[in-house]
């Protein structure tokens, strides 16, 4: 650490620092991407070399470096070696003391992924959507954002993003014990933001979570890794609460008697950015083969991290070709999607399903209220599929992606093919929802200055 810190401060160019476990999984492209870094060739002939010992060798080579003189090129059977025998008490201490210093030098790795996605190498990592390979960050600042962890337990504060840690006993990671809330951040004013605390807050309450985080404090940290960002506009915030720390690994909240982490992860991500959600060319959907949760199960009206429900019919999608998937309650009406509210427009009217089986959101309660403003005939009712499939228009709701018109639902096209993708009442909705920010400033609340 200390050569790493008097080289980056005084040599010509920063230390190039490669992690193990990138040469040995990725030998090429690290070699490629650390010549890149040194401004040297790369050159083929670096990827094997004759056994040794070699005339160069010192005089303790034979000691140091026996089994290295036995290999001729990077073998990643090597790194999948491991020494079984248990560590004495000394060795855990050393151990304790040697992770900042390999968590140090690891946050200024080559970051080899990214340099082999961004030069056409197809490795584990690279993001695939809709059949197209993605940039691992389409935003680069979000490449070393800042992130919130805190525990009751711990304390904790703002942390760099490759540095991000959860306690492996935390109940989020034991069983998806945590809520959590989307926040989206439009020219220094965060949207919705005591509603979405009164969510967050009811659905800890509903969870039964001991020792909690306050309100106040919940509401500064968010401020605060807003503020170390830089972030004023364009941002999307996941806010999450787990029960917390567990004293041993468990599924009973009995065990949870640290109190709870809290968790802010800021990004920039600004609405015409998310892929999934293409509001002027809109997007596919298909029907999910599982159901929704009832509330006799899971009630959606905790807005809790147990997703699973939402993944697979996610992963259906995703198979499919479809940015996401229609959801069934298990009556056979249509709740919601994956990840999405969702509307149809018939004769000039607007409809949604109940909130029975959906977990009734923020924006879709905005919608319903400015649809209302407008005049527009609203329905909160059961809809078939079949509806759904011969609607006028359909889009869905959501805090990531506001209103995104869909244009086909299990290949049936919605609406006229020949007119643009958001229909008439979708796009006047749209468009009076984006300037709801600025012109309603009671449903926001303001930044500081930073």
């Amino acid at each position: 650490m200390d050569a790493h810190s008097y080289l980056t401060q005084y040599a010509s160019r920063p230390p190039v620092v490669v992690c193990y476990e990138d040469l040995v999984a990725m030998p090429r492209e690290t070699m490629q991407a650390m010549c890149e870094a040194l401004g040297v060739a790369f050159d083929e002939a670096m990827m094997s070399w004759p056994a040794g010992p070699k005339p160069c060798d010192g005089l303790w080579a034979q000691h140091w470096y026996d089994s290295v003189h036995k290999s001729t090129c990077f073998d990643p059977q090597v790194g999948k070696k491991r020494n079984l025998q248990p560590l004495s008490p000394e060795l855990k201490r050393i151990l304790r003391a040697a992770v900042p210093a390999y968590q140090y030098l690891r946050e200024h790795a080559l970051d080899v992924r990214t340099w082999a996605s961004k030069n056409g190498a197809s490795v584990n990592g690279t993001v695939v959507d809709h059949g197209m390979a993605q940039s691992l960050y389409p935003d680069a600042r979000n490449h070393d954002v800042l992130a919130y962890v805190a525990s009751k337990r711990r304390g904790g504060g703002l942390v760099p993003r490759a540095l991000v840690q959860v306690s492996a006993f935390d109940s989020a990671v034991q069983g998806g014990d945590a809520v959590w809330e989307g926040l989206r951040v439009y020219d220094g004013r965060i949207f919705k933001f005591e509603a979405h605390l009164d969510r967050l807050f009811d659905s800890a309450r509903a969870m039964d979570f001991k020792d909690c985080h306050t309100r106040e404090e919940v509401r500064d940290a968010v401020i605060e890794t807003l503020a170390a960002n830089g972030m004023r506009d364009g941002v999307h915030i996941r806010l999450t609460l787990t029960r917390g720390e567990k004293t041993t690994s468990s599924m009973n909240p009995m065990f949870n008697v640290f109190g709870t982490t809290l968790i802010v992860l800021a990004e920039w991500k600004p609405v015409v950015s998310v892929a999934t959600y293409d509001n002027k060319k809109g997007v596919s959907l298909i029907t999910a083969t599982q159901r929704r949760n009832p509330p006799m199960c899971v009630d959606s009206k905790i807005h809790h991290n147990n997703l699973i429900n939402n993944i697979l019919p996610k992963i259906q999608a995703n198979l499919a070709g479809a940015a996401d998937a229609l959801m069934l309650d298990i009556h056979g009406f249509v709740a919601e999607t994956n990840a999405t509210n969702v509307f149809l427009v018939k004769r000039g009217a607007v409809h949604t399903p109940t909130g029975d089986a959906c977990l009734p959101g923020i924006t879709r309660g905005t919608v319903l209220r400015l649809a209302r403003e407008l005049g527009y005939e609203v329905y909160e009712r059961n809809i078939s599929l079949a509806e759904f499939h011969a609607a006028d228009e359909v889009f869905t709701t959501g805090t990531m992606g506001e209103l995104t018109p869909v244009t086909t639902i299990d290949g049936r096209r919605i609406g006229d093919p020949e007119l643009d993708a958001a229909g008439p009442v979708t796009r006047d909705l749209q468009q009076h929802y984006a300037r709801l920010p600025a012109e309603r400033p009671e449903m926001s609340v303001p930044l500081p200055e930073f």
